[in-house]
């Protein structure tokens, strides 16, 4: 028989069988002759198997097998914790449905524009087609949907409508934790926005900025303004007192005119910004450190030709991540400021904005962790390896279950640390409250930033090499993830304004901390399925204790090297007494009593274990020294 006979009769037979089948093909399976060719020619059989288009692999078929994508859920309803933390603390129909609504908004349409911001970064644009200077920062259509939906849902005037009373900020904080994640980033100026606000209000709403409150905290698109926070300069970043040079010159109007090198703007696209600066006297001189500081409110505006006032934009930063969001070099060329804290009064001003922004700098941080949890465990009743899904792999669950374990204990030092600024701000806190909250704050930040980095590049490898891969959106969110140990302090930055805290204020943030601690121990005594949980953090805090009354007594270069394991040692412990307290309420499911117990289990204290090993002894600085340099 010729080859076109095989052919034709190959083809018949083929649709037949296909017709025969239902239309479902027959999987068939060919194999070559072993016999050899002469050079550049293709045996008989070779042609004829792949003209019957039966290769799985020919020419443009790439295969019939295509991996199931990770589906993102409701991220509210896919979140047992959070639920039974509101159901527990605030049981108000009316935010249930409402964050139900949103969750289900963030899967449908906010999802989809937090990954266009990816691919579509903002760009800087000097000049006009006609060569005049109008340093237009131009974003995505998908950046200005999210200004407007973060009106619409209230992400910043929930915090200062105060409906739910003490509990408004946990309502606040729940719903940017579903958001954040998809976000594109636009969770960053939703920080600065709210920080502004706070600081406004505890300074007084009045005349400058009434009206810029009002368009801070609205819930009209039309009127919402953002805020920018334009702290940093070459010369600092954390060190804000050595590092300002910009000046501020005053008006016989009662206005300043700022004049200055900004060197790091966040959500550089903002309608307003705080800032600080130094106040020049009639010589043109000015107080140098913290003392001559003063903050400073700022509109950005343009001129009839479309140019900025008083600003020129030098160039956008090109980031490891965080690249949806806008941030500049900005050269403050005579803008027009109003000056909002007592002269040198600005470090002590921007306090209450510090304290807002890196709460939502936690709360980023805990929704980062939660969304690649969902993701990857979704992923895992997806993806077969070696025979099983891997979810069947009990190696695979139990890192996933060690990351859902970090989240949890992320999840509730940040809903308590919302907890009592809630408290502070409904005119309900104690002292106590105030001292703890003033502790946790740096704590939390600086342990969750931490923490994300680890569980989301543990995330990454749960997908394997798609993890890796940029198109998926996957890598992204560890880039961005990085962002969240360095901004608003990094980590040993907030390691010493712990130590600060507790010098200024008599060691009574400590108290307000044992205190508060024990007294979460104390519900848990007689329930025995968290036995082992509560003794491990019960001998923990006593070593705590032991291990600040011996360092009340060295000097403060003991300190200053304990510092970093002494935060992580009060996160710890804390985190494990909220597990603890979570899982003995009555409607505690046996994850959560299973969660305080493998928390437990890693060494709460480090502190007390590092100095055991005298890494705190004096000779260590010079032996690290060595070691680094020599």
């Amino acid at each position: 028989m010729s080859v076109r006979s095989v052919l034709r009769t190959s083809r018949v037979a083929g649709r037949c069988h296909y017709l025969m089948c239902g239309g479902v093909p027959r999987q068939l399976i060919h194999v070559r002759s072993a016999h050899v060719a002469e050079p550049g020619a293709r045996a008989d059989e070779e042609r004829v198997w792949e003209a019957a288009g039966d290769l799985p692999f020919s020419r443009a078929k790439i295969g019939s097998f295509f991996q199931e994508r990770p589906s993102l859920k409701n991220p509210f309803l896919e979140d047992s914790l959070l639920r039974g933390y509101l159901r527990r603390h605030l049981p108000h129909q009316a935010t249930f449905s409402d964050l139900c609504a949103f969750g289900e908004r963030v899967v449908n349409q906010v999802d989809e524009w937090g990954r266009e911001c990816e691919v579509t970064p903002p760009r800087l644009l000097h000049f006009d087609p006609w060569g005049c200077r109008v340093d237009q920062i131009v974003t995505s259509p998908a950046w200005n949907h999210m200004k407007d939906l973060s009106a619409e849902e209230g992400l910043v005037a929930i915090g200062y409508e105060m409906q739910y009373g003490e509990w408004s900020r946990v309502y606040q904080m729940s719903k940017l934790y579903i958001f954040s994640p998809s976000s594109g980033l636009y969770s960053c100026p939703l920080a600065m926005t709210d920080g502004a606000a706070k600081v406004i209000k505890s300074l007084g709403v009045s005349w400058p900025v009434d009206e810029a409150y009002n368009r801070l905290t609205t819930r009209q698109p039309k009127r919402f303004w953002t805020s920018g926070q334009w702290m940093t300069e070459r010369r600092g970043g954390s060190d804000v007192a050595s590092g300002t040079e910009t000046v501020a010159v005053p008006q016989t109007d009662g206005s300043y005119r700022l004049h200055g090198f900004k060197w790091f703007t966040s959500a550089t696209d903002a309608d307003m910004t705080l800032t600080l600066a130094r106040v020049q006297d009639r010589t043109g001189a000015v107080t140098p450190g913290s003392r001559g500081l003063s903050l400073f409110y700022a509109e950005v505006s343009r001129d009839q030709d479309g140019r900025l006032k008083g600003i020129e934009v030098q160039r956008l930063k090109d980031k490891l991540g965080t690249r949806q969001l806008p941030t500049a070099e900005l050269l403050l060329d005579g803008l027009q400021a109003y000056r909002l804290s007592e002269e040198g009064r600005g470090v002590a001003s921007i306090a209450n904005m510090l304290t807002i922004t890196r709460i939502h700098n936690t709360v980023s941080a805990a929704a980062t962790m939660r969304r690649v949890v969902q993701l990857a465990r979704d992923y895992a009743t997806r993806r077969t390896a070696f025979g099983k899904l891997l979810k069947d792999h009990p190696l695979h669950i139990q890192t996933l279950a060690r990351m859902e374990v970090e989240t949890r204990g992320a999840f509730l030092l940040m809903m308590d640390v919302c907890r009592l600024l809630g408290r502070e701000e409904s005119g309900l806190a104690t002292q106590h409250d105030s001292n703890l909250l003033r502790l946790l704050t740096p704590v939390a930040k600086l342990y969750t930033g931490k923490q994300a980095v680890a569980v989301v590049s543990e995330g990454l490898e749960s997908f394997g090499g798609q993890g890796y891969m940029e198109d998926t959106g996957l890598p992204g969110l560890l880039r961005d993830a990085q962002v969240l140990s360095i901004w608003e302090g990094t980590t040993n930055v907030l390691s010493l304004d712990v130590l600060r805290c507790v010098a200024r204020s008599s060691g009574m943030v400590l108290h307000a901390y044992f205190t508060h601690a024990k007294s979460l121990l104390a519900g848990a005594a007689n329930v025995s399925s968290v036995a082992p949980a509560v003794k491990a953090v019960d001998c923990a805090l006593l070593e705590l204790e032991d291990f600040v009354q011996v360092a009340a007594t060295r000097g403060p270069g003991y300190l200053e090297l304990a510092a970093r394991d002494l935060a992580y040692s009060l996160a710890r412990i804390y985190m494990g007494a909220l597990l603890i307290d979570h899982a003995c309420w009555k409607e505690a499911s046996q994850s959560d009593v299973y969660a305080a117990l493998r928390w437990c289990e890693q060494d709460l204290c480090p502190v007390v274990t590092k100095e055991g090993r005298g890494c705190y002894d004096p000779s260590t600085p010079s032996h690290d020294s060595a070691l680094v340099y020599n």
